[in-house]
């Protein structure tokens, strides 16, 4: 796996030896920061966007997000190994300025309280066995860190039958093999 495009171009990133840690695949993530330089869904470039990036695993979504120039990235795992790794590949890539690392479950209800960031863009990556994606959204909503203007980018299961809270209004969806990508705003 490695960085597509921006500052640390064609690098190379650590990855999980285990299967309990399902990194984006390079031509998904590709694909996504392909659709957001090239429409309208974020409402700023993205040098002045702050990411908000959970169920993070190695890290690979914001780590290209700040290669691209992101203006922050704050990263949400749980996993110690996956964590370990994240650390790593932030060390690797001399990212450790605009990265931050929480290690806290993003589905406790106080997991996103203590932050003081308003996000441009929030990717959700969790497991595809995971039932809980309308607590996370509920969290969210309720975390005063988004707006109207949030981009919520949601990767699931191509068959996922996810009954997403009426609060969000998806207004793309693209399918990469088994990853179904869905662009999203909240509804407030």
């Amino acid at each position: 796996m490695r960085i597509i495009s921006g500052t640390a171009k064609g690098k190379k990133i650590h990855t999980p030896e285990d299967k309990n840690t399902r990194p984006l695949k390079d031509m998904v993530r590709e694909s996504i920061f392909n659709i957001l330089d090239h429409s309208s869904l974020l409402d700023k470039n993205l040098e002045d966007c702050t990411i908000l990036d959970l169920f993070s695993g190695v890290g690979s979504f914001g780590l290209e997000a700040i290669s691209r120039g992101a203006k922050k990235v704050v990263f949400f795992e749980n996993y110690k190994p996956a964590i370990k790794l994240l650390t790593k590949n932030i060390d690797l890539l001399s990212f450790n300025k605009k990265a931050e690392v929480n290690k806290i479950n993003i589905e406790s209800n106080n997991a996103l309280e203590k932050l003081n960031y308003d996000f441009n863009l929030v990717f959700i990556d969790p497991p595809f066995k995971s039932k809980n994606l309308n607590k996370i959204l509920e969290n969210l909503f309720n975390s005063k860190t988004i707006n109207t203007k949030t981009l919520i980018i949601l990767h699931r299961h191509t068959k996922a039958d996810d009954q997403i809270s009426s609060e969000i209004k998806i207004v793309r969806e693209e399918i990469y093999g088994l990853s179904k990508i869905n662009f999203c705003y909240f509804n407030f």
